[in-house]
């Protein structure tokens, strides 16, 4: 019998809003005074977190290191360089200051530092995670959820390959969520950012076959419809606090364990997107955006037009007063609508100079060799037709 039993919890702690950047010393003084800030391609010097942030902890009298330049894409190799000054500075507690790229990343480092073999083999399982460093996040793109939960995806390039890999210990132990630290975050990346938030919720909890909790689907419509609304006016006025507060605060809500409540199957659209990202490097949330609404095509019929009906009835407010598989033919061209049109998404793969030739051998990865488990199962020849209609 197929049961939504489950255990939660969640021992982040939030701070949200602008000027609570006050409280990161406390916060970091708990676990040591050395303290290594990793960032992105520094973008945070550009917009003056950088000098807030450095401020406040030497201030503080913290002694503070620093790790820039990682990746959109994070690799394992740069993961390996973090450990290295980590072991090397002597380094208490990490401080990742950026979007979810960042603080994957930084997760890795946290656990890899314990371990004396290359980071991969902790993405892979080759070897356990048993020890991890603390973690603090100040967040500047809500898009992954990363800075409340448990998971980081991480690429190797030589191999073609990004893992997703969920640890307990890779919990950060608080998160500073500032909504006016997003102004400056570009449309597309906007736009992307919130393909991504939408794309867990439909993956991870929303379209699944466990026993339904409508407790729990009504709260995921809610964030939906949060992002339906506000994404399109952070991407026309980028320094709406509103519309930042409120994708921020999806984007965490939407993957820190609440909403998944029993299911524990793969996520089918991601495991796709991940191959695109790992052959291609492109942006993971433009890569969902495409991928989604033809995953959706794809599985359609009597059985899941329920389900997508529900979701445009209940998200875009569609009508209800038609069947279920003309209303989830109509969920589908809105949702199209709303990533392409509305958000100004690129609709093909085409778009981005992909094309067929890599298709079966992703396909093949995406599925491990044998299945996609999810809300429809899907083999390695479904995998490589959805690609096929996302060209």
């Amino acid at each position: 019998m197929i049961t939504n039993n489950f255990i939660f919890q969640n021992t982040t702690k939030i701070y949200f809003g602008n000027e609570q950047l006050v409280y990161l010393p406390q916060e970091v003084k708990k676990y040591g005074n050395r303290v290594l800030l990793t960032y992105g391609g520094g973008s945070i010097k550009r917009t003056g977190l950088y000098d807030k942030i450095l401020k406040v902890l030497i201030e503080a009298g913290l002694t503070v290191f620093e790790f820039g330049g990682i990746e959109p894409n994070p690799r394992h190799t740069t993961v390996n360089q973090g450990v290295k000054i980590c072991i090397e500075k002597d380094i208490d507690v990490l401080l990742a200051v950026g979007g979810g790229s960042t603080i994957d990343c930084t997760k890795i480092i946290a656990a890899a530092r314990y371990y004396k073999g290359d980071s991969w083999d902790l993405i892979i399982h080759k070897a356990e995670i048993k020890k991890a460093m603390p973690l603090l996040t100040v967040l500047t793109l809500a898009a992954t959820g990363s800075e409340m939960d448990n998971a980081a995806v991480i690429s190797n390039v030589e191999t073609k390959q990004k893992i997703g890999l969920l640890h307990p210990l890779l919990q950060p132990t608080a998160s500073f969520l500032d909504p006016e630290n997003t102004y400056t975050v570009n449309s597309f990346q906007t736009a992307a950012g919130s393909a991504d938030i939408m794309a867990h919720i439909f993956d991870v909890c929303y379209f699944n076959r466990y026993p339904k909790m409508d407790m729990l689907d009504k709260v995921m419509e809610a964030v939906l419809k949060t992002v339906v609304k506000y994404a399109p006016i952070a991407v026309k006025i980028p320094d709406d606090y509103e519309a930042r507060s409120n994708l921020m605060w999806a984007s965490s809500w939407a993957l820190n364990g609440f909403l998944q409540g029993g299911p524990r199957q793969m996520t089918t659209c991601h495991a796709m997107e991940h191959e695109l990202s790992a052959f291609y490097d492109i942006t993971h949330g433009l890569g969902l955006a495409i991928i989604i609404p033809r995953w959706m095509e794809y599985i359609l019929d009597n059985q899941t037009a329920k389900d997508i009906k529900k979701f445009g009835v209940n998200v875009f407010g569609l009508s209800a007063d038609t069947t279920d598989m003309n209303g989830a033919k109509s969920a589908i061209q809105r949702l199209k609508k709303f990533f392409y049109e509305e958000l100004g998404l690129q609709s093909r793969l085409s778009d981005l100079g992909i094309d067929c030739r890599n298709f079966s051998i992703m396909a093949e990865k995406a599925c491990r060799g044998d299945k996609i488990m999810g809300y429809r199962d899907l083999t390695p020849k479904d995998v490589e037709k959805i690609f096929e209609m996302c060209l």
